[in-house]
């Protein structure tokens, strides 16, 4: 591929290019020249859009896309298109599909359907076999299968002794260990966030406490242990000063943020929509607040769309029985133009990368062309029409969107949304 993009004002604070706008030369699948108004003497194809702004490529720690098992959700294939005109050249995929991935075969097969595509995939493996919680799945052989990291999506585990035997374990060959943070005894049967929402709406409730319990915990036992922790989702104001302190106190410990937890609240709960069902659930404004606040300042690492195809079947039924879970990718970053900065959020969305192990490709000459392309001036309403994945359960649908994604660069392909 050879391409020139013309006039884009580049947005990567690791690149001496930051906040200038220029031509981008690409050959090869590498950035050969950037400048202003490059000459175009072997009139290569050159690319110029409206308002254009690139960055480095963007990375989402938590997808879900259900193949193998659950095809009827989404496929890896598409759903790797829909990351690429979504601005993401990486992903990492969640390992709740049918059969759970669990062991180097599993890693195989999901890395094999994602060969040559334009998104990057990153399987995460289990930590337990199946997801049960009871013994450690194959981390060593997923590592060198190709798993970033291992965690049992939208599990806590429960066995406090089983998490510190992974962490322990993992640090021999620098493995990252995922833990969901969620008692299970405390949620109990609870479907949205305890407060005077759930009580209008008669609807069982999950308290904060549930969360910030199992943070605590887990990071009790990385400070006992040593080794690499990620926490993910968080979704409570104390969570994020748990964090902050454990960080404080130099502890390896990352978090992300769902983009939903950023820019809605319980309140969404008023209709019963099951659309706006989570795990974690939505929260109250002052947590709101408090996660962007832990995203401005630093503790917050990483933000992710935490994308969950779900169904129909599953998904349009009574409140208590849905499945938890809110497509994401396609709303992902117009939706978090309308609370954080541009910087910031360019910074939350390429960031993670190197906590997953996976390098950075700054936007300098030499560089590998890993880059997205997006407007962020636009304003829109999202729609059903915009979304690109199979599954259609957007919480999404009617907000308000600032910004545009054009679409990405990556492995020697341009992908146009």
């Amino acid at each position: 591929m050879k391409l020139i993009i013309r006039e884009a004002k580049i947005i990567d604070l690791q690149s001496s290019f930051h906040n200038q706008t220029v031509d981008l030369q690409i050959e090869n699948g590498i950035l050969t020249k950037i400048g202003s108004k490059l000459s175009n003497e072997k009139k290569i194809e050159e690319l110029k859009l409206d308002n254009l702004h690139v960055s480095q490529g963007w990375f989402d720690s938590s997808v879900s896309l259900g193949e193998p098992g659950f095809e009827e959700r989404e496929t890896i294939e598409n759903g790797l298109n829909v990351a690429a005109k979504s601005g993401f050249t990486a992903i990492a995929l969640q390992p709740n599909s049918n059969p759970i991935i669990d062991n180097q075969s599993q890693v195989n097969f999901v890395k094999s359907k994602a060969q040559n595509k334009a998104t990057d995939l990153y399987p995460i493996g289990a930590l337990t076999k199946n997801s049960e919680g009871k013994d450690l799945a194959e981390l060593y052989d997923m590592k060198n299968a190709g798993a970033v990291a291992f965690g049992d999506y939208g599990k806590n585990l429960d066995n406090s002794n089983l998490l510190k035997i992974a962490l322990q374990y993992t640090q021999d060959f620098d493995g990252l260990v995922i833990a969901f943070s969620q008692d299970a005894n405390i949620k109990g049967n609870g479907v949205a966030n305890e407060g005077i929402v759930s009580t209008r709406l008669g609807l069982k409730g999950i308290p904060n406490l549930a969360e910030e319990l199992l943070v605590a915990r887990n990071l009790f036992i990385l400070e006992y242990t040593g080794g690499k922790l990620h926490i993910p989702t968080i979704s409570t104001t104390k969570s994020v000063a748990l964090i902050k302190e454990a960080k404080a106190k130099g502890l390896p410990v990352t978090c992300s943020v769902a983009v939903h937890h950023l820019v809605m609240t319980d309140e969404k709960l008023d209709g019963f929509d099951t659309r706006y069902k989570v795990s974690p659930p939505l929260r109250k404004e002052v947590d709101r607040k408090a996660l962007l606040e832990g995203v401005l300042d630093g503790t917050i690492d990483m933000i992710t769309s935490d994308h969950n195809p779900i169904d129909i079947e599953h998904k349009k039924m009574e409140f208590d029985w849905a499945k938890n879970g809110t497509i994401g990718l396609e709303s992902a970053f117009g939706s978090l133009l309308t609370v954080l900065p541009l910087e910031v959020v360019v910074s939350k969305l390429t960031s993670g990368k190197s906590l997953f192990g996976i390098e950075n490709q700054i936007i300098n000459e030499g560089s590998k062309a890993t880059i997205t392309l997006f407007n962020p001036s636009t304003e829109s309403i999202f729609t059903k029409e915009n979304i690109l994945s199979k599954s259609k359960n957007s919480a999404f649908i009617g907000q308000t969107m600032k910004g545009k994604v054009y679409g990405i660069v990556n492995n020697k392909q341009l992908i146009l949304a």
